[in-house]
């Protein structure tokens, strides 16, 4: 998966990476002739004490010296360009496949995960794409040269790697198989501690008017101490591993010296050979103990890159067919044809056979109690969900033969909690039409009953919203959400439960304006409040996800027990009749 997602994502890049690649090995060859160079300082230089071969050794060193640097900060330069435009490009595709989800795969992964994924996962495959760019792929030329340099230099110096290398190899083989799946534990225990941090700010009125703040704190904590739990496995494992590392250079060190005295003393080799040959044997070590850093960089971000893949491979329920077309006549004509949905895994239907229509210029409202199904049956219509069996027809055509965005753009949506995006008012509002000029917008804000509190604020549609909308009050956001909608000046508006915040002068003044703006178009409304839909054309009584009365207010007083029952609740008999 983690090769998968790179050859994917570095694809647009080939040629920096082949340019990469390429530094990487001209500073190789140039650090592997260094030694070399020393080498021949010392034996025919300074033991012959000739200046002259001194002067001109020393300035190839400089030259090789400086061809280095300036190699490696072009390199590091290329391996931030490479690494940051990999990781753009991965979060804005995650971003995208997340946006295309229902809410049957929004609640499969967690909105945690999926921040979690987009952040921190990301950012492991990203940084192992750096330090591969910068330091993985020279690390083995460099390793390789310097033995083929080694072995050169002196052959019988050279067993001694026979020994240390699959020394070192063994150890780090040892910690891989038990640092590896920490990896992905620790990614799952950072989704937890996400999950309950978002719980805890949405939740923080609840908590404290239940004083169970300490209960929380606590709760957090468990999860806090064991994701530290975890991480201590691993920092505790890279505790004891460079030490015993540095244990094995420094032997082998010694062991060069020892050995390689031994054979200068003899004769049989000279003193710069011995330095060169003991900063091959560094330089081996050295890319090692890389090779170890990066095997541990390389198992984390496979796991985040699984982690990833996930995401990428889970298709959504909401799919638009290739076969997909865009209806000309977007008259607002909504029909439920039999309609039957069931949430996967679930024993009992949400809706059973669901029949009626909602006609342009009419006011259709549906109720009925907690649970009854009144939200999930709206959120058919722009296929946020999709009907289990039967047809939610769009101006005489199935949503699923449709394409989405045409489906979407005829909608004027107000969900049943009002979100609010951060930014101003107007930003707010353009989000139901972009180009919506400001007359536009004063228009919907009055018809929402909204424009009174806009006005008295000191930059009006410029005032600040928020994150969440929370600068506002309920029945403000509600408003502000209608008066988006309304903006968009779609065919179709739904509202779900959106007057539940408004007094009841508002609500009157809202409904009334409602009508005369949106004389021509589709309102479909759901509505816990029974004054808010007296004066609907239709209404819809929804009882256990079953349709037990369709008619206006006096008809289902008369024909439906469930809607008398409701209306009685709220309303006198005087009030209801």
């Amino acid at each position: 998966m983690l090769a998968a997602l790179l050859k994917r994502y570095l694809s647009p890049y080939q040629s920096i990476v082949w340019l990469s690649f390429f530094l990487l090995l001209i500073q190789a060859v140039a650090n592997l002739y260094l030694p070399n160079l020393n080498a021949d300082l010392i034996n025919n230089g300074v033991a012959k004490g000739n200046i002259g071969y001194i002067w001109r050794i020393g300035f190839l060193m400089l030259l090789s010296s400086t061809i280095v640097i300036l190699v490696s900060i072009w390199i590091a330069y290329l391996a931030s360009k490479i690494s940051m435009s990999f990781g753009r490009d991965l979060r804005a595709a995650l971003f995208e496949k997340v946006e295309t989800y229902s809410a049957k795969e929004m609640g499969k992964f967690g909105a945690p995960s999926l921040i979690t994924r987009n952040t921190n996962d990301v950012q492991q495959v990203q940084m192992l794409v750096y330090m591969g760019l910068s330091m993985m792929i020279a690390a083995p030329i460099t390793a390789i040269g310097a033995i083929f340099m080694a072995v050169h230099t002196n052959a019988h110096l050279s067993l001694l790697l026979l020994v240390v290398v699959p020394l070192m190899s063994a150890f780090i083989g040892i910690v891989l198989k038990r640092i590896v799946p920490l990896f992905r534990i620790n990614q799952e225990k950072i989704d937890k501690i996400n999950l309950i941090l978002r719980e805890q700010i949405a939740g923080v009125r609840v908590i404290r008017a239940f004083v169970k703040r300490e209960v929380e704190e606590q709760r957090f904590a468990t999860a806090s101490a064991d994701l530290m739990s975890t991480t201590l496995k691993v920092a505790r494992t890279f505790s004891i591993m460079f030490p015993i590392l540095g244990l094995i250079m420094n032997f082998s060190s010694v062991a060069v010296i020892w050995f390689g005295g031994k054979l200068v003393e003899s004769g049989s080799m000279q003193i710069g050979s011995l330095t060169a040959f003991l900063s091959y044997i560094m330089q081996i070590l050295a890319n090692v103990m890389m090779a170890v850093m990066m095997s541990m960089m390389i198992p984390r971000a496979a796991a985040s890159a699984e982690r990833i893949s996930e995401v990428f491979d889970t298709e959504t329920s909401i799919s638009e067919n290739k076969e997909a077309i865009e209806v000309p006549n977007k008259t607002g004509l909504v029909e439920f044809k039999n309609v039957e949905f069931k949430y996967p895994g679930a024993e009992h239907s949400v809706l059973s056979n669901i029949s009626f229509k909602a006609e342009p210029g009419k006011f259709t409202a549906v109720i009925g109690g907690t649970g009854s199904g009144k939200s999930t049956l709206l959120n058919l219509i722009p296929r946020f969900m999709d009907v289990t069996s039967g047809e939610v027809l769009l101006n005489g055509v199935d949503v699923r033969k449709q394409v989405l965005e045409s489906v979407w753009s005829q909608i004027g949506f107000v969900p049943q909690r009002s979100l609010l995006f951060k930014g101003t008012v107007r930003d707010n509002l353009k989000y139901g039409k972009v180009n919506a000029t400001d007359e536009e917008i004063w228009k919907a804000l009055e018809v929402a009953q909204a424009k009174d509190f806009v006005s008295e604020l000191p930059e009006k549609l410029d005032a600040p919203v928020a994150q969440g909308g929370t600068n506002f009050s309920g029945g403000q956001r509600q408003r502000l959400a209608i008066a988006r909608a309304l903006v968009r000046k779609a065919p179709i508006y739904i509202l779900d439960d959106s007057f539940s915040a408004l007094d009841y002068a508002t609500d009157a003044k809202l409904r009334q304006a409602l009508h005369e703006h949106a004389s021509g178009a589709t309102l479909i409304v759901i509505a816990q409040r029974v004054s808010t839909i007296l004066s609907a054309d239709q209404i819809v009584v929804l009882d256990q996800g079953k349709v037990v009365g369709i008619g206006s207010h006096h008809e289902l007083m008369e024909s439906c027990s469930t809607y008398k029952e409701i209306v009685l609740s709220q309303l006198s008999p005087e009030e209801a009749a």
